[in-house]
């Protein structure tokens, strides 16, 4: 049984969209159509980041962190692999720097992206010819 289940279409060129739910979401894989895969990777990484820095946050006594927001960056090699990606997480509350410390650590080991993003991990790929 699977957990996730998305489709993924393109009609022709480089844009697809993807079946996620109730939702649809247009990747463009030259970025004129939408968002480049890379780009949705780090967005997708740092959205799951920020939650799980809250919870990170909860378990270490403050619950209420106001607004945070994380600037991301990534690097990308000659053939466009991402190679680096970097936060900068921004926090309305007054945290001292050991605390935030501890607290990045947690959400690093709640993060479901951050544990998926790692060598290794790689889809089962099966094509199927003359399918429509």
């Amino acid at each position: 049984m699977t957990d996730i289940e998305t489709s993924t279409v393109s009609e022709e060129g480089y844009e697809s969209t993807s079946q996620v739910g109730d939702y649809d979401l247009t990747i463009d894989a030259t970025g004129e159509g939408g968002p480049d895969p890379n780009s949705v990777l780090v967005a997708d990484y740092a959205s799951c980041y920020l939650p799980a820095f809250r919870v990170g946050a909860q378990k270490e006594g403050h619950d209420d962190l106001g607004r945070v927001q994380i600037d991301a960056e990534a690097e990308l090699d000659g053939d466009d692999d991402l190679t680096a990606i970097s936060f900068d997480v921004y926090v309305e509350a007054d945290v001292d720097d050991d605390t935030l410390s501890d607290v990045v650590a947690r959400g690093e080991d709640i993060c479901h992206v951050h544990s998926a993003v790692r060598e290794g991990l790689e889809a089962d790929i099966t094509a199927h010819g003359d399918a429509f």
